[in-house]
């Protein structure tokens, strides 16, 4: 049977990062991973980044609804229609604010019977757990139901910090395994048992976050997309996008976490989309994105 592995967190925590490595260490063992993104807009910028991994028929993008909610039958029948494979295995990314519980609630119903029980793993960020002001709430409700946490952002943070977080996380989900990446032996995933832990109750419609997203003119060089990425609120948690620079035909793909860091890193060939920007948060709005590019590309002809 195969094992559906969904994989959750705040945005920022580090859910791509540990996707990557779970696809690596599969990979490496002879199985054949397929996996679905799940986010408000624009899910395909973030599929074409699995390509150097995966070919593009193990990847799927579910963008413009809530895979907790709205879009969960669009997911439940997708994964009905995943070709069977040798040694297959499922993998979920869900968008930084899905309700978790919600999700791991309604996943399993209908499913093939090819398919085992899902599972979750929670990513949290240690250095920055329970520090999101009003959607704290939602943090917790991301651990509740999970078989496994995985713990990221450790780097430069104390023993004293980190023992604080697992102690917390125990509190609000005293069943599950709790490891830092390096610690996963993928192998055993497909073994967990889904959650049994009770959970709290949680306003789902603190999960529905607005997001929009609009074209992004080609940029002279990148520290026009720093300016533009610092430009925008910090009320909008999450900005991504991608474009090319100067007279470059590569492409590059840019994020900024809720933290305030901004990377950039090459784009994985042509985005369908074309150059994008694209924002998740409250303050998300196309007339709010259009005017600070105006203001930061205005000596663009």
């Amino acid at each position: 049977m195969e094992a559906i592995i969904t994989v959750v967190g705040f945005l920022g925590s580090g859910k791509t990062t540990l996707l990557r490595h779970l696809i690596n260490n599969y990979a490496s063992k002879g199985y054949s991973p397929f996996v679905v993104l799940n986010d408000y807009e624009n899910a395909n910028l973030d599929a074409q980044q699995f390509l150097d991994q995966l070919d593009s028929n193990q990847v799927r993008a579910l963008s413009g609804s809530c895979i907790c909610c709205s879009g969960i039958n669009e997911l439940r029948e997708f994964i009905n229609r995943i070709p069977q494979r040798t040694k297959g295995i499922t993998l979920i990314e869900a968008n930084g604010t899905s309700d978790a519980c919600s999700l791991m609630s309604f996943l399993g119903v209908g499913l093939n019977e090819r398919f085992l029980p899902p599972i979750q793993i929670s990513v949290v960020d240690v250095k920055n757990w329970q520090t999101r002001d009003e959607n704290n709430d939602l943090e917790v409700n991301q651990i509740q139901v999970s078989s496994l946490i995985v713990l990221t952002h450790i780097e430069n943070v104390s023993e004293e910090r980190k023992n604080f977080v697992i102690k917390e996380l125990n509190k609000f989900n005293p069943t599950a395994e709790i490891l830092i990446m390096n610690e996963i032996d993928v192998t055993l995933l497909p073994k967990l048992l889904p959650s049994k832990n009770k959970f709290q109750k949680f306003d789902h419609l603190k999960a529905h976050w607005s997001s929009c997203s609009i074209d992004l003119p080609n940029l002279p060089h990148t520290s026009y997309i720093y300016d533009i990425c610092n430009a925008l609120p910090k009320t909008i948690l999450r900005v991504k996008g991608c474009t090319q620079i100067g007279d470059k035909k590569e492409f590059v793909y840019f994020e900024r976490t809720p933290n305030g860091k901004v990377s950039i890193r090459p784009f994985n060939g042509v985005p369908i989309t074309g150059s994008k920007l694209l924002t998740i948060g409250p303050g998300s709005e196309p007339s709010l994105l259009e005017k600070v590019i105006k203001i930061v590309c205005q000596d663009i002809n």
